[in-house]
């Protein structure tokens, strides 16, 4: 496996991973820890149990300095009525302290005495040895370990709580971290879905999911994104199906009103061929729109010269408009190639142009420039209608608005910039308004091209198929 395969540092891979690590060096820390401490518990003699028994070898060991075998006999006594075992006192020989002797099972038990530090294994009552504090080598405490004394009371108990309850309460912590970690993204996610079938567009993710840096961040961010794309393309729809039902009102009314006159067959027929026209240009400008908008496949691009482009769609603005070449300048140079689509920018380019030539007085200059900005080329397009108000620069490039009270000219349906700045978007770029020295100046920037293409080479493809007043994307 190669590094380059490896997730990223920020991959819900590492998460999990650590989470996991994390937990199996917590249950190994535990295991080893904890058993050490409840070995202790279970196997080995507690801190009262040893005070308490060193303290009887020391009232031993006084009690043989006051009166030797007397003195131990009447120690021996009182013990009987403070432990219900049997307690004895030895010298270094094994033998007995006290005047009875030890019987043969005593004997017996005193080759197998057990230490106060020694772990108490076996079941039953073992045999401690507890030699004097003051003077170990004259004589030691023997006693049968007390049934109070003995460890591991509660083994069972423990045991239940080490190997079952605890290692279950950390399971169920990892379980939380794991559903705080996956199933709660997941259940927002469901909760974002579930709102887009009641059909809820305007419902987003938290911040805090979206802004996750892991794979669950990067799908909280597609999911918003889709909604917000759903919500813009639904609403986009909607206003299109209003306002083309509002646009094919007039011309169908005029067509009612010319059914119902009196004119003579010729003018009928002029005048529905130019309402038919009118209302097919406005169906198929929207119809192109819609598909801009919702269309996502990526368009093939080539090199394109904006020179070359800008003289085939000034004979086609010349042929429509009437107007001379002379009044539609380039000032761009034969070095600006820009990468994209040529029936896509062909389409942007001269719905720009149409309508800076609607909107442009008699005898006006239409000028097209620009300039090398980084990896793009900044284009500019300037005529000189007087420009529009600075509150409507953004509201130009929405379907349908039509500013003539603001700006002279007339025709149009008000969709040329909207299905321009589209096209341009498409291919990476941007398009916006400015007021200029005389008039509107409409602003796009597109991706540079560096492949050196010659002019020739673009001469010599074919021409993009755009109708003149009706472009079409190809």
């Amino acid at each position: 496996m190669k590094i380059s395969d490896l997730p990223g540092r920020h991959s819900l891979f590492w998460k999990l991973a650590c989470l996991l690590v994390a937990f199996c060096l917590l249950m190994i820390w535990l295991s080893w820890s904890w058993g050490r401490y409840m070995e202790e518990r279970n196997q080995y003699l507690s801190d009262e149990a040893r005070g308490t028994l060193s303290r009887y070898a020391g009232e031993a060991e006084r009690a043989w300095q006051r009166g030797e075998r007397d003195g131990v006999d009447n120690w021996l006594q009182s013990m009987e009525l403070r432990e219900a075992a049997w307690v004895g006192v030895i010298d270094r020989n094994l033998q007995s302290l006290s005047s009875d002797p030890l019987n043969e099972q005593e004997i017996q038990h005193l080759t197998f005495l057990r230490g106060l530090d020694w772990p108490i294994h076996k079941q039953g009552r073992p045999w401690l040895r507890v030699p004097f504090p003051q003077n170990p080598s004259a004589g030691s405490l023997v006693i049968e370990l007390p049934e109070r004394f003995l460890p591991g009371k509660y083994r069972v108990f423990w045991r239940v709580i080490t190997n079952g309850v605890i290692p279950g309460l950390f399971t169920l912590l990892l379980c939380v971290g794991l559903y705080r970690l996956l199933v709660v993204p997941l259940n927002n996610l469901r909760e974002q879905a579930n709102a887009w079938r009641a059909d809820q567009l305007n419902v987003r993710l938290s911040s805090g999911i979206t802004q996750r840096p892991d794979e669950l961040g990067e799908l909280a961010r597609a999911f918003d994104s889709m909604s917000e794309r759903l919500q813009s393309t639904v609403a986009l729809q909607q206003q299109l199906l209003r306002d083309l039902s509002h646009e094919l009102r007039t011309p169908l009314s005029r067509l009612r009103v010319a059914s119902e006159s009196e004119q003579d067959l010729r003018q009928l027929r002029e005048r529905i061929g130019r309402e038919v026209d009118g209302m097919q240009r406005l169906v198929e400008d929207t119809l192109q729109l819609a598909w801009l908008d919702t269309e996502r496949a990526p368009l093939p691009d080539e090199a394109i010269q904006i020179q070359a482009l800008w003289e085939m769609l000034t004979d086609n603005a010349c042929y429509e408009s009437g107007w001379p070449s002379l009044q539609l300048q380039c000032a761009v140079p034969a070095s600006c190639w820009v990468r994209g689509n040529l029936n896509t920018l062909a389409q942007a380019l001269e719905n720009i142009l149409r309508n800076a030539i609607r909107h442009s007085p008699e005898g006006g200059i239409v000028r097209l420039d620009g300039r090398r900005d980084g990896d793009y080329w900044h284009l500019w397009l300037e005529d000189q209608g007087g420009g529009v108000a600075e509150a409507d620069l953004e509201r130009i490039f929405s379907p349908f608005t039509r500013l003539d009270g603001s700006r002279p000219g007339d025709g149009g349906f008000g969709l040329g910039l909207s299905i321009a700045r589209n096209a341009v978007q498409r291919q990476g770029g941007m398009l916006w308004a400015e007021n200029g020295g005389a008039g509107l100046r409409l602003n796009f920037r597109l991706i540079a091209d560096d492949g050196g293409v010659t002019a020739d080479a673009f001469a010599s493809k074919p021409a993009p198929t755009v109708d003149v007043g009706r472009p079409q994307i190809v």
